[in-house]
């Protein structure tokens, strides 16, 4: 469950009990310390012992345990709850997949749990462990540090996310696929899913700027006043991530209605050209039924010339309606 447990003193990582009861004890008996404690997908009675220990508010332990939590903040008295949404993207499969990092933080300690894929904070750790100007900011010195992981991870999805749809979109206005009404019609499903894929994007990073906003205004208990700046930097980054969301949106809602329109437009094609086909058909069946009626009395139907004649007709009624159309571009 416990996936690493350190003191850091002065910004400085130093060796302590392996106990993390011991390790917080030491960290709130020593100045300017604190103990940085990593979990992945505790259960809840693997959690109680960390719960107990730390003190931890029962309402966000409930919520650290089970997951599916959106991205908050949350001030208790004893400690400081934030939930993140971390976001990772196939790009064979063009899915984004999500999962929830959830941060606790108190006077001298700094609990994070990890549920599902996301970023990798052993990789944060260890950079931030090289800043011991950060770190000596305390545990907001954590916060920040995975604040800004995920919210970099943001950008650079969304900017993958972009490549991929300019790839739809010349794919879907492309010469070949608007020759066919089944040719556009074959991409409205793909333009749904993606539009399905930002909307989780959206879930992440929209609910997230509240938080941010809060963080780098100051006021909020456990995050130290020196910290303040960087919080702003990484709030500016959400916002710059909410407004490339919303530009893919509204992007992928204009290309799926250019999308449905061409596919009308191409069916109304499809229909003209069908209808002129089917009025070439029908004047020569018409003559022929006609003169297939069988009456006595009919203009030429003693003539030699009467059956030629009929078919002249139809041929050059035939042309001249297949010139019309063509020069109209029914055809």
């Amino acid at each position: 469950m416990i996936v690493d447990c350190a003191i850091y003193r002065n910004g400085i990582r130093t060796a302590g009990p392996e106990d993390f009861s011991d390790a917080l004890d030491e960290a709130r008996k020593a100045e300017n310390a604190f103990v940085w404690i990593g979990l992945h997908e505790p259960t809840e009675r693997e959690f109680a012992l960390v719960t107990e220990e730390f003190g931890l508010h029962p309402l966000a332990v409930e919520d650290a345990v089970s997951a599916h939590q959106r991205p908050k903040l949350e001030a208790y008295d004893d400690s400081l709850f934030v939930v993140l949404k971390t976001v990772t993207y196939n790009d064979d499969q063009d899915t984004v997949h999500t999962g929830e990092l959830m941060l606790f933080l108190g006077d001298a300690f700094v609990v994070t749990v990890r549920h599902g894929e996301g970023i990798p904070l052993a990789k944060v750790r260890k950079r931030l462990e090289q800043q011991p100007d950060v770190l000596r900011h305390g545990p907001s010195s954590v916060l920040y540090a995975l604040c800004d992981e995920v919210v970099d991870a943001y950008i650079d999805i969304a900017a993958e996310l972009q490549a991929d749809l300019e790839e739809l979109e010349a794919a879907v206005f492309s010469p070949q696929s608007t020759r066919s009404a089944q040719g556009t019609g074959s991409f409205a499903e793909r333009i749904y899913g993606f539009k399905r894929q930002v909307m989780e994007f959206r879930r992440a990073t929209a609910p997230l700027q509240e938080p941010m906003e809060r963080l780098s205004g100051g006021g909020v208990p456990f995050v130290a006043a020196e910290s303040r700046p960087f919080f702003r930097d990484v709030s500016d980054h959400v916002i710059r991530a909410n407004e490339q969301v919303d530009s893919l949106d509204r992007l992928l809602s204009d290309i799926l209605n250019a999308n449905l329109a061409q596919v009308s437009v191409q069916q109304n094609n499809d229909m003209r050209k069908i209808s002129a086909w089917a009025a070439l058909a029908a004047v020569p069946t018409m003559i022929a039924g006609i003169y297939g009626m069988n009456f006595t009395h009919m203009p030429e139907l003693r003539q030699i010339w009467g059956y030629p004649a009929a078919l002249l007709l139809m041929t050059a009624v035939c042309v001249v309606l297949y010139r019309v159309f063509k020069r109209s571009g029914w055809l």
